[in-house]
């Protein structure tokens, strides 16, 4: 499922596992002016908690200043 008002992509393709019961991950395409910041604010109410995604998300992003529009992101 796919929200194109907020560049939303549901949690297809993605499987529970290790994270323990009732945890969710969801998935996040980054949008033109999107920063790791705003995102944390639009899924968590806390701008602050952008590292909770980019420490999700290492094994695409090296620097949390540094994301690419299309990039598709881990939401934890």
């Amino acid at each position: 499922m796919f929200n194109e008002e907020e560049g939303i992509a549901g949690g297809a393709g993605m499987e529970g596992g290790a994270g323990g019961a009732g945890k969710t991950e969801r998935t996040y395409v980054v949008q033109s002016g999107d920063t790791l910041s705003k995102i944390a604010k639009q899924y968590y109410g806390d701008a602050g908690k952008y590292m909770d995604i980019f420490n999700a998300n290492t094994d695409k992003l090296s620097d949390p200043d540094k994301i690419q529009v299309g990039q598709e992101l881990i939401i934890p």
